[in-house]
């Protein structure tokens, strides 16, 4: 009787007492999920166009943050050091096509899995071997003050990231539904072979959605940056799309957003209600454990396709 009333009447009846601090904590999930959304597009993008599951993405949005705040420490405009760093991540877009996925076309999946590995410790190394290992501010002008809005608490630094986020996942999601390089992106993913035979360059689509994911990853980690710092933390801040992927399907864009909401939501709620029962700080594994106990029920997410194979 006490167990049952630890985990579901006594947090039932505070959501239920104070409705306005539910809403509150329910706001802050979904400021949270967009960004968590914005990052697992990356990896569907890429997952989408190549079959590659980017375990780097992480890793690109840390280096693209200590980029960003390297250049600005060396007196660079902020907007010039937003540029030349989106610059940089496309040129490494174009090493990433020609050294790391073009030698291994058609090769085994789990040889590519490992070379995404490699490439988040180059990534990860490189940055810091550059730029430094010191945590590092970066301000980008957004001011962090709070203010309350119909007796729900709201920070103005969350909001603008969750709207800089939002325009950029509706941004992607079009791109990729409804331009030609968009359905380019969507052929090469269904089929690489097809899709070289009807003309569609795969080396330049290849380049061209690394490049979305290393601008998305930029955003992210000035996002992330901002708020946090910019220090080693934000590759597994970043890892936190995984959960989001799980729930949402690897191949579906809406089930990225989709899942980003729901993960920031099941986690802000579950620290709130749930922590104190298991002495707080639940936060941080909580996401990982729902996508463990929605894989046991729908392996292929929210909007993935079931794969049925004939043996």
């Amino acid at each position: 009787m006490e167990v049952l009333n630890t985990f579901f009447v006594a947090p039932v009846a505070d959501m239920i007492d104070s409705p306005i601090f539910l809403l509150e904590v329910i706001i802050g999930g979904i400021l949270a999920g967009v960004m968590y959304s914005l990052v697992a597009l990356g990896f569907v993008l890429i997952y989408k166009a190549s079959g590659v599951f980017n375990y780097a993405q992480g890793a690109m949005v840390l280096f693209a943050a200590l980029t960003l705040v390297g250049l600005m420490e060396h007196s660079v405009p902020l907007v010039l050091a937003i540029l030349l760093t989106m610059a940089i991540m496309v040129g490494c877009a174009f090493i990433i096509e020609r050294w790391v996925l073009r030698p291994l076309v058609n090769q085994a999946q789990i040889i590519l899995f490992m070379a995404m590995i490699g490439l988040n410790f180059v990534f990860e190394g490189g940055g810091q071997i550059v730029w430094g290992s010191n945590v590092k501010k970066l301000d980008v002008g957004i001011p962090e003050n709070s203010f309350e809005l119909g007796g729900v608490l709201l920070n103005t630094f969350d909001l603008t990231a969750a709207a800089v986020g939002a325009l950029l996942v509706g941004f992607l999601a079009i791109f990729f539904q409804k331009t030609a390089v968009g359905r380019a992106l969507r052929a090469v993913a269904d089929d690489h072979q097809a899709a070289l035979a009807v003309g569609i360059p795969l080396k330049t689509i290849w380049v061209i959605v690394w490049s979305v994911a290393g601008f998305v990853a930029l955003v992210a980690g000035i996002m992330w940056g901002g708020k946090a710092g910019v220090q080693f933390s934000l590759a597994l801040i970043a890892l936190k799309a995984l959960p989001v992927l799980i729930l949402g399907g690897f191949e579906s864009v809406p089930g990225a957003i989709v899942g980003g909401l729901l993960i920031g939501i099941f986690e802000k709620v579950s620290e709130v209600y749930w922590g104190p029962a298991f002495g707080g700080a639940i936060e941080g594994w909580f996401a990982y454990m729902a996508a463990l106990v929605f894989l046991m029920f729908r392996p292929q997410g929210l909007f993935g396709e079931k794969i049925i194979e004939r043996v």
